[in-house]
């Protein structure tokens, strides 16, 4: 039961709908050829992050191993000049003491000079 004023647009019509599926389809792949490029990216980009952590994890590790092994290397040196030189040690460990005592004075006098 179509009118004669109905049956003059539904043509025009069927065109609106034929040109939506068009661009339906055409925004479909669209999305499909993002998506075939996208995911593939943030995939490579995941495993380079993934990459980069664990070489400075490593690199961080490699460090801490490296400053502990100069760490008990100075203290076995100080070991062995206290042993070696047992008199110079105390003297140096002595000047060192007063050295601090005069700093940690010199320090509070001016605090209190402040006030």
């Amino acid at each position: 039961m179509s009118t004669p004023r109905t049956a003059s647009i539904q043509p025009q019509v069927q065109q609106a709908a034929d040109a939506a599926n068009r661009l339906a389809d055409s925004a479909e792949q669209t999305v499909n050829g993002v998506r075939e490029r996208v995911i593939p990216a943030a995939v490579r980009l995941a495993n380079q992050a993934e990459d980069l952590a664990h070489r400075g994890y490593d690199a961080v590790r490699d460090r801490t191993v490296q400053l502990r092994e100069r760490a008990l290397d100075a203290s076995d040196r100080g070991v062995r000049y206290v042993q070696e030189e047992p008199v110079k040690a105390v003297l140096i460990a002595a000047a060192a003491g007063a050295a601090l005592m005069a700093v940690a004075q010199f320090l509070s006098h001016r605090r209190s000079d402040r006030r």
